[in-house]
């Protein structure tokens, strides 16, 4: 497409960006503390960095739009409105379009959508954000971060206008008026320029507002690792849009516990067939400072399937479970007119990266869990939350129950 057909074709998506709207609160975004899985006593193995977050990886940010409104009967179009986006950025807005990152991307079931993984795969490169939202809304995404990076950047090093933005996506129908489309392009535009460092909402936020994981409420959550000075001292930080393994409560381990056996409740989906309440999917950003090159980084994201394995996951038929993996290091290795000169870690001194992916995904996943709170969503849906008191019970029963560190 010529340049200025391109150009002309995002002119009313430009118009939103200039009016999107700068307060989190416009969007009905969470702001109360929510404690954490550490907070509770649930213990985890590996050293967490200093935010216990995917932002301890420099240059890391992390935006929410959050859309909460309505209740009572399902009007499609019109809601009860539960759901959201979630940007994670590589590197600062300034800097994310010159600078590519070097990452992979893997499926462990592919029935879901994770957009521009094709060009991840040939390329080596992430070009932009991941952006998270629900399925129906990944459309929209896309082409509100084409226009983002219109108004944002110059064309690339050829002229011209092009951009395969990636945009991961998991199911809120039960929740959320999935069918009423209505994420935009101005909560598109407020979830990149808002995303910063530092400590992160998890939980009901973002693309997780709306989501359910092993009949709990699921969501946004984060964890990060840090290693010793004598394996590199790299950090590792992971954040997850869990909404997987509807129904299979039964299924859910915490530290090893088979927790989801100890608490007893309703769960959600009553109606629904069992294999389709079996659905769901689990989306994964994995960040590191390693130098890593992008093969690396794909055996980096595989190793998240072992983490998800730890909570109690299958990977059922209908999960989309998708993964990427980034690396902010070599931050110029895409600029042209030279050669490249590339760090990286042998493949031989890989094992404590693979754990630390391990790890902070089990404990990001727990964290988004336990951040939840209960929801009612269209028709008078409701998802209850995984109760912090039960959960402390259930690991006392055990003798898993870690102490709590005074704040």
């Amino acid at each position: 497409m010529p340049r200025r057909a391109m150009t002309l074709s995002v002119l009313a998506m430009l118009a939103m960006l200039a009016a999107a709207v700068s307060c989190d609160a416009a969007f009905g975004a969470a702001t109360t503390t929510r404690p954490r899985a550490r907070d509770l006593g649930v213990p985890f193995d590996g050293t967490p960095g200093p935010l216990n977050a995917i932002t301890d990886v420099a240059g890391v940010l992390v935006g929410h739009t959050t859309l909460i409104e309505g209740n009572g009967k399902l009007i499609v179009g019109k809601g009860p409105v539960r759901t959201g986006v979630t940007a994670v950025l590589p590197r600062a807005p300034a800097v994310m379009l010159d600078h590519f990152a070097f990452a992979g991307w893997y499926a462990q079931n592919g029935s879901g959508e994770m957009t521009g993984t094709a060009w991840v795969e040939e390329s080596g490169f992430l070009e932009g954000p991941v952006m998270i939202t629900n399925t129906h809304s990944v459309g929209v995404v896309h082409d509100a971060v084409i226009a983002w990076r219109v108004a944002h950047g110059p064309a690339d090093a050829t002229d011209f206008w092009w951009s395969t933005p990636v945009v991961a996506e998991t199911w809120d129908g039960w929740l959320n008026d999935i069918n009423g489309f209505h994420v935009k392009p101005e909560h598109v535009f407020h979830a990149i320029d808002s995303a910063h460092g530092g400590a992160i909402e998890e939980g009901n936020v973002g693309g997780g507002t709306g989501m359910i994981c092993y009949g709990f409420k699921g969501g946004i959550g984060s964890a990060s690792r840090k290693l010793t000075d004598k394996q590199g001292g790299y950090t590792v930080g992971v954040l997850v849009q869990c909404n997987y393994s509807g129904s299979s409560r039964r299924n859910l381990r915490i530290a090893g516990i088979p927790v989801g056996r100890e608490i007893p409740g309703r769960e959600p989906y009553t109606g629904l067939p069992s294999e389709l309440a079996e659905g769901g999917s689990l989306i994964v950003v994995v960040a590191t400072d390693a130098p890593l090159l992008p093969h690396q980084l794909k055996r980096i994201a595989r190793r998240v399937t072992l983490g998800l394995g730890r909570t109690g996951g299958i990977g059922g038929n209908d999960s989309g479970d998708l993964f990427i993996a980034f690396s902010t290091a070599n931050p110029g290795a895409n600029e042209l007119g030279h050669l490249a000169n590339l760090k990286m870690v042998p493949n031989d001194s890989l094992d404590p990266l693979f754990a630390a992916t391990v790890q902070a995904t089990e404990e990001a996943i727990v964290n988004a869990m336990v951040a939840a709170t209960d929801m009612t969503g269209v028709d008078g849906h409701e998802v209850r939350a995984l109760p912090h008191d039960q959960l402390r019970a259930v690991l006392a029963k055990y003798n898993r129950l870690a102490p709590v560190a005074a704040h």
